[in-house]
């Protein structure tokens, strides 16, 4: 079996991993004490519209898709855009409010695989119903959920 979506996969948790420490970098690079937390934040948007809208379309271009899109997929892909740029906002606030990128970020990433594993099994339920997960399932958003707590118990300078 190919596994290739793996590659992608460690990809983006190198990208995503870094972007806390990256982010309030840029925060506080832009020495405005104010401010520096939304400059940041813009020069985050230009990223998303280099590498999102125009790379999409370079690739769309390339392979030589159509350019139809159906109504559901334009608002569900949009819907998901603003939960993605929300989720970013909201690391921006916790940032501007005085939470480190260790403790941040490693809160935003036990708790998103926990909100995902709901919703996902929400939307598209196993064969046999919620009584059909494995209890491994349930102990690994148990175990997610213990470690947002303990990083944000035993933060570093606490």
């Amino acid at each position: 079996m190919r596994m290739t979506w793996l590659i992608f996969v460690f990809i983006t948790v190198a990208a995503w991993g870094s972007y806390g420490v990256l982010l309030h970098t840029g925060h506080l690079s832009m020495a405005d004490a104010a401010h520096g937390r939304y400059k940041a934040f813009f020069f985050v948007g230009t990223a998303y519209l280099l590498i999102a809208v125009i790379g999409s379309a370079a690739m769309l271009v390339a392979s030589g898709a159509t350019w139809s899109f159906p109504a559901k997929g334009i608002a569900w892909s949009t819907i998901a855009g603003t939960a993605g740029a929300i989720g970013a906002f909201g690391v921006v606030l916790a940032f501007g409010a005085g939470g480190r990128p260790a403790v941040v970020m490693s809160i935003v990433f036990a708790g998103a695989p926990i909100v995902n594993a709901v919703i996902a099994t929400a939307v598209h339920p196993p064969a046999g119903g919620w009584s059909s997960l494995n209890w491994q399932f349930i102990l690994g958003i148990l175990l997610a959920a213990t470690g947002g707590f303990l990083v944000t118990l035993f933060r570093p300078g606490t």
